[in-house]
């Protein structure tokens, strides 16, 4: 068996422009030929030498940065610009692979590249890696290459990509600070508890006289946190793990997805954000030319809520059958009237796409309000939550002090 090696080479294309870049082959004689049957005239053809012992780069699975949506939306827009001023498929992969920051997308660009030179299409060399590139980019960049419009759906990609990405970024923004300060009033008590109360502890020992409860209970307390900080620690360490293998599990999705719907407050944010992606995306599949059961089964998948997903398995089966969007819709409670409306009167006149893009902007706008309103909100209420939180432990150490003030009086 030949193993294929990574060789870099130099050269120029046919307008004379010198290009750079890498490929995979079996030797360097099969790498000219594969530059020449892309019109490269090759000037210098080198293996890449990854490298042995303490010079081998070193790459932890776990802790190797994943394809992100923003590295996807970057590349899907350079690619759709390239394309669109008439460059070869494989030259602008050959670029996309060579100028990304991101080593993954780096790798699986590489492999995508060799895929197409071998005779696959851009989308079938795409669905070889899943875990990289979403459903919803795959069926778009497919129905791209079958209606013609590949650098149309590219952009289509980048666009719904990048709402995406602002959408996260929006969201991460709203619950940064009190997730700091909840950790922070959490450290603050398991500090305060290992190491101050003993302190006092030891203190009213030598001083004699009977505990206020608050202080007994966080004497108890105290004495517990000896073995109950470690074995929290291990818990989480543990739990961690095992959500970030198992929170895609269908299982786990249909128990805690319809919790989260029923969250005060932060359900009804989870709600819209839900609604949002899926309104978004089944307008951009539906504008690229993907048809629609297909687009329904994807935007469920991607709508990041089990409710909605199943939910929308239901419609899917309701349209095979002849049926219209609304209507299985309006009879599925998750999605509001507003939305059944919408989609209604865009089934009516021919503009769906439209439609749904216009509720997808709505949704947009109102999760950016709400996650507004609940940092106004929260900040304060995270305040006020730690200084009665850290001033009830101060209170309850000196009461003990207050009692035996008054009785030396």
């Amino acid at each position: 068996m030949t193993t294929a090696t990574t060789f870099e080479y130099k050269g120029v294309d046919g307008s004379g422009k010198p290009i750079k870049g890498r490929i995979d082959a079996a030797s360097e004689q099969a790498v000219a030929m594969r530059l020449r049957a892309l019109g490269i005239a090759a000037t210098g053809i080198t293996p890449v030498n990854g490298g042995t012992g303490l010079q081998r780069e070193i790459t932890i699975p776990a802790f190797e940065k994943k394809v992100g949506l923003k590295d996807l939306a970057i590349m899907s827009r350079q690619a759709a610009t390239m394309i669109a001023a008439g460059l070869a498929l494989l030259q602008t992969l050959n670029i996309l692979a060579d100028q990304s920051e991101n080593k993954k997308l780096k790798t699986v660009l590489g492999e995508v590249r060799t895929d197409v030179e071998r005779g696959s299409s851009l989308s079938d060399a795409m669905a070889k890696h899943q875990l990289d590139f979403p459903p919803l980019m795959i069926n778009m960049i497919r129905a791209g290459e079958v209606g013609g419009f590949l650098e149309k759906a590219l952009e289509s990609v980048a666009g719904n990509f990048e709402k995406e990405v602002k959408l996260r970024n929006t969201i991460k923004a709203a619950l940064t600070y009190p997730v700091i300060v909840l950790i922070m009033s959490i450290l603050a008590v398991i500090g305060m508890l290992i190491f101050i109360v003993p302190v006092f502890e030891k203190m009213f020992q030598d001083l004699g006289g009977e505990l206020p409860l608050p202080t007994q209970f966080l004497v108890v307390m105290s004495k517990q946190m000896v073995w109950l900080a470690p074995l929290l620690a291990v818990l989480l360490v543990v739990g961690s793990v095992w959500w970030g293998r198992h929170k895609n599990d269908e299982k786990v999705r249909r128990v805690v997805d319809p919790w989260r719907l029923r969250v005060p407050v932060f359900g009804h944010l989870a709600k819209k954000i839900a609604i949002a992606r899926f309104t978004r995306n089944f307008s951009t599949m539906i504008g690229s030319g993907v048809p629609i059961l297909r687009s329904i089964a994807i935007v469920g998948e991607t709508s990041g809520n089990f409710v909605i997903e199943s939910a929308l398995r239901k419609v899917q089966e309701s349209v095979r059958h002849g049926q219209s969007i609304a209507k299985p819709l309006a009879q599925e409670p998750v999605f509001p009237q507003m939305v059944v409306q919408m989609i209604a009167v865009g089934e009516d006149s021919g503009a769906l796409e439209q439609m749904l893009a216009k509720v997808s902007d709505f949704y947009d706008d109102e999760v950016q309000s709400t996650t507004e309103q609940l940092t106004a909100l929260i900040e304060p209420l995270m305040i006020a939550f730690l200084g009665i939180v850290v001033g009830g432990m101060i209170v309850a150490l000196y009461l003990p002090i207050f009692s035996i003030i008054g009785t030396v009086q």
